[in-house]
This record gives C-alpha cells, structure tokens and sequence, in this order.
C-alpha cells in the first residue's frame, strides 16, 4: 500500500522544480541585453517511481511515479552555428583590414582631384608649354620652378604618407598579436576554472559564455580550430570540457597550439612575429616558427596591406619618381640656358636631384637606385639658385624655347601618365574589390549570428510565456498538498474517536 503521505512528496518535488524554472526564467529575463548570453533552461526529469523491483515489493496496482526534479540547468547553444559563425568571423576580420588598408592608401593618393599628383604633373607641363613662349620671362621660369618644386614633394609627400601607414600597420599587427595572447591566456584561465566545476556535476554556463565569447573575438584575428577534452570526475553528460585552441591554415590545417586543453597543468603559447628585410616574414608560437603566413582573420589582412600592397605602392612611385627625373635631367642637360647663351658655353645642368647626407644633393645618373626616390626627388640646387640656368632652349639663338617644348614631351616619351593610372587603377580595383568582399562577409556573418541568436539569444515573449506555465505549475502544486492536507486531515480528525 502506498503511504498517505506519498502525494505530500510528489507536490513538494514539483513545487521545488518548478521555483528552480521560474528562477533560471528570471535569470533569463534579467540578462535578455546582455552581449554573448545564452538563455538557460532547466532539464525536468522524472524521479524513481515506486516500488523499485523487489521480492519484498508491496502488492498495488503498478509502479507510482514519485514527482520530478530539476536534472540540470543546461544553457541552449548550436555548436554547429558557432562554427559556423567563426568561419565568418574570420573571413570578416580579413577583408575589413584590406578594406581599411586600402581605403587609406586611396585618401593618401587622392585621385582624381586637384591636389594629387597627375594634376600637379599637369601643370608642370603647362609651365614649360608656357616657357616656350617667352624663354627669357623671370616670370616664365619662376613658375616652371615652383611647378617642378611641386612634383618633387608631392612625390615626397606621397611616399613620405604611405611609409607612415605602413609603420602603423605594422604598429596594429603588433597590437593585434597582444591581443591574441591575452584572449589565450583568459581562455586557459577559464578552462582551469571549468576544469575544477564540472567534475562534481556542475554545468559551468556563465564559464561557457565568456569563454566563447572571447573564442568569437579571437576567430576576427585569425583561423582557429576548437576541440573538446572532457574534465573527467563525475561530469555531467552535458559538460562541454575544457577548450583546445589551435590556429590553422585555410585549408583546416593545424599550424599551432594556442591553448592547450590536454595538457597537465593546462597551458597556452604566445604567438610573436618575425620580421626580416624590413617586412613580417611570419609568425611563431611557442618559440616555433608557423609553415605559414596564412592565419586568416584580422591579422593576414594587415600582414598582406604591410608586405604586399604598401611596399607594391612606394616601389611603384620610385620607379615612377626616378625615371621620370632621369629622362627630364637628360633633355634639360642638352639644352641651352640664359647662362650659357650670355656666356657663349654649354654647361649641363640636371633639373633634379636626390637628397644626400645633410643638406647635400646626389646626382641621378643610371648608377641610382630607385628605392627611396621618391621620398628624395628635390628640385637641383643650380635651378634654385638661379632661375637663368634652366635650359629652355636647343640653341644661342635669342627666343628659342624649343628645349622647353622637348622638355613638355618627356611626359609622352616616358609615358608616365599612363604608368601612373595603371597604378592608381589597381590600386582602385583592389580597394574596390576588398570593400565588395568586406560588406559580403559582414552580411554573412551577420545572417549566422541572427540564426544563431534564434538558437541561444533571449526572447522575452518565450520567456513570459514560460514564467506563466511554471507558474500555474507551481500554483498546482502547491494545490495538491493542500488537497493531500485536506484528505490527511478527514483521516486524523474525521474518522475513529475524532469523527463522533
């Protein structure tokens, strides 16, 4: 026979699990704005029905369940979504760095506009356009001065810009490795902290959050790979176990270790950069050189800006700065200037020159190397000295501008122009395309996260509904032991000596 106090229990028992609902319900609600939360929820299961098989078993009907109670307070979360998402992240933090990369190389070069350097080209060949027609102006040849002044440091400025956001690049790689380091090092933190909760049966779920939370920060900055390693002890079977955080390559491939959840104690390795020949030549972790320089995420895209795109740009303005000054030296050395034609000799003088050790200029001749001359092109001293050594003319004949005009076309002889578009055309391209691919990526990872906030976010509609059944379940309950109290009552009160 069952005891009459049987239904006392099996209405406690539900009273009790269903206060533990409505408490995980309002710990839903209260943190429904909170970033990376995952709404939690609590697992009923049934309790052992009476009687257990025996051959002392009491002789009733069948066995009666005993009530419920609270298995465990489980947190909701796609794993499958959450790599998915990663995955996006990643190709995310990429494209946002060349987008920004490029967009500043592409505020640094301004074209087309009336301050780059195709215009300020433009107007040094009107200069000499103009000169032509009155070689001996003072006038004339100031302009052409300053017009050339202009080229050489808007070539100064350019390089001058671009090397500086490079140094920055190079500053946010180092930025960004730090930060890679301390999110392993919290991950290893709070796999510690797991490793000592989960097993005595506990599920660690705010552990759980901000653990994947910095997962999700570290997978912008680079490709990573996660594995499970159960805690061991009397985990639940809805333990997640401690994290294993290795970067990889684009193909999946394990380039190292970051966080160690295998090993005893548990540990994690610093990543550092290597740098050769003025560029990032790869990355270590542990001390141990990476077979490659693809990580992904944030920090290949700004590697790729820094040894690509940056250096690709400044080796183009030298070439561009040089050959432009070497074939103009080449024509105004075989002309005649105001000096020569009163002197009745031809002395060569170059037009440019490239800054030297102090206030020293060195002559550009075809022994000069192109790297860095853009940062130096400057405007000969004998030019700035003397307005009369500009050599406008091809002969001593009073009013020959002709030299001026030969000088006009070395823009066409060098094609110059077109060289200078090809490159601001590429550069165009890349920026455009790195843009494209940038908006792409962040819709996508944007569309996971929306699924995956379907999955784990708080819904407070759900949740109000929820409070409302374990509610009525409560209210329930608690109605059947006043019931059960009712019943217990009629037999002690109402039956034998009491009920006469």
């Amino acid at each position: 026979m069952v005891s009459t106090f049987h239904g006392l229990e099996t209405a406690r028992r539900g009273m009790t699990t269903q206060q533990y609902a409505l408490q995980v319900t309002g710990q839903n609600i209260a943190n429904a704005n909170t970033a990376g939360y995952s709404r939690q929820r609590v697992n009923f299961t049934q309790t052992e029905p009476y009687p257990a098989p025996a051959m002392n078993r009491p002789q009733i009907p069948g066995q009666m369940g005993t009530g419920v109670q609270a298995g465990s307070i489980q947190r909701v979360r796609e794993d499958f979504l959450d790599v998915q998402f990663r995955g996006e992240n990643t190709k995310s933090g990429y494209w946002g760095a060349k987008s920004e990369a490029l967009g500043k190389m592409e505020d640094i070069m301004n074209e087309p506009s009336d301050n780059g350097l195709s215009k300020t080209l433009d107007q040094f060949w009107q200069s000499l356009q103009d000169l032509a027609t009155n070689p001996e102006d003072d006038g004339a040849r100031s302009v052409v001065r300053q017009r050339g002044v202009a080229v050489a440091e808007t070539f100064n400025y350019l390089s001058n810009s671009l090397s500086t956001i490079r140094d920055d690049i190079n500053s946010q790689v180092d930025i960004s490795v730090k930060e890679i380091n301390s999110i392993a090092e919290q991950i290893n933190n709070i796999n510690q902290q797991i490793s000592e909760i989960e097993p005595h049966g506990y599920l660690p779920n705010d552990l759980y959050d901000e653990r994947d939370n910095l997962v999700d920060q570290l997978s912008q900055l680079v490709n990573v790979k996660v594995t499970k390693t159960a805690s061991g002890g009397q985990t639940s079977p809805q333990a997640i176990g401690k994290y294993t955080i290795e970067i990889t390559d684009p193909s999946g491939a394990s380039l190292g270790t970051l966080v160690d959840g295998n090993s005893a104690p548990l540990s994690f390795q610093s990543l550092s950069i290597n740098e050769s020949d003025g560029n990032i030549s790869g990355f270590s972790v542990g001390g141990k050189p990476l077979t490659s320089t693809s990580l992904g995420g944030k920090l290949e895209g700004m590697t790729s800006a820094y040894n690509n795109d940056y250096p690709a740009m400044l080796d183009q303005l030298d070439n561009l700065a040089l050959d432009f000054a070497k074939a103009f030296n080449d024509v105004h050395s075989k002309g005649w200037s105001l000096n020569d034609i009163n002197n009745g000799t031809q002395t060569p003088h170059d037009f440019f020159a490239l800054q030297g050790a102090a206030s020293d200029q060195t002559k550009i001749d075809d022994t000069t190397q192109a790297k860095g001359a853009a940062k130096l092109l400057q405007v000969s001293t004998s030019i700035t000295d003397d307005l009369k050594n500009i050599a406008a003319a091809t002969s001593k004949a009073a009013g020959d501008g002709s030299n001026a005009l030969n000088l006009a076309g070395v823009k066409d002889t060098t094609n110059l122009k077109s060289k200078y578009e090809a490159a601001i055309g590429k550069m165009a391209v890349d920026a455009q395309q790195a843009n494209r691919m940038s908006a792409n990526s962040d819709t996508l990872a944007s569309s996971v996260d929306q699924r995956r906030q379907s999955v784990s976010g708080v819904s407070l509609d759900e949740e109000m509904t929820n409070m409302i059944q374990f509610q009525h379940a409560y209210n329930a309950s608690a109605r059947m032991i006043t019931v059960v109290d009712q019943m217990l009552d009629k037999i002690i009160n109402g039956m034998g000596m009491g009920g006469r």
